[in-house]
């Protein structure tokens, strides 16, 4: 079962999860368009690991990644559902000593993640549905 105690209340909320059902987009094949996008973003932040991360109601689903061997995470590892509470763009700069991460298994453990940036992946009616 998922502690979804250190997660955001947005995530569960019921118009940005049937907005997120509307796209039809969970577990759907990789495409070529979003894997260019985690590249470049990769790329770009000169960083170990990019993702497009699509928060569902009970995991976090990456329609296109690089540098992160997963196709999907439980809620209490992720670290992306932050994002659809913050304001704006979310830049943790430390996640072992924030305290909405410190205790993340990813950051724990394997593969010990410590910087973070996220843009939220919002929808036509501004319901963010996940990150890149």
């Amino acid at each position: 079962m998922t502690d979804t105690r250190t997660l955001p209340p947005h995530v569960g909320d019921a118009r940005r999860l049937e907005a997120l059902r509307e796209y039809d987009i969970l577990d759907t094949p990789p495409e070529k368009g979003f894997d260019d996008i985690v590249e470049l973003a990769r790329l770009i932040c000169s960083a170990p690991v990019a993702l497009v991360s699509l928060v569902a109601g009970d995991r976090q689903w990456f329609k296109a990644k690089s540098g992160f061997a997963s196709c999907e995470t439980s809620l209490d590892k992720s670290i992306c559902a932050h994002v659809l509470g913050a304001p704006d763009l979310l830049v943790i700069p430390d996640l072992s000593l924030d305290p909405r991460t410190r205790d993340n298994p990813l950051v724990t453990g394997e593969p010990s993640l410590r910087f973070y940036a996220g843009a939220p992946l919002e929808a036509v009616d501004g319901q963010r549905l996940g990150s890149l």
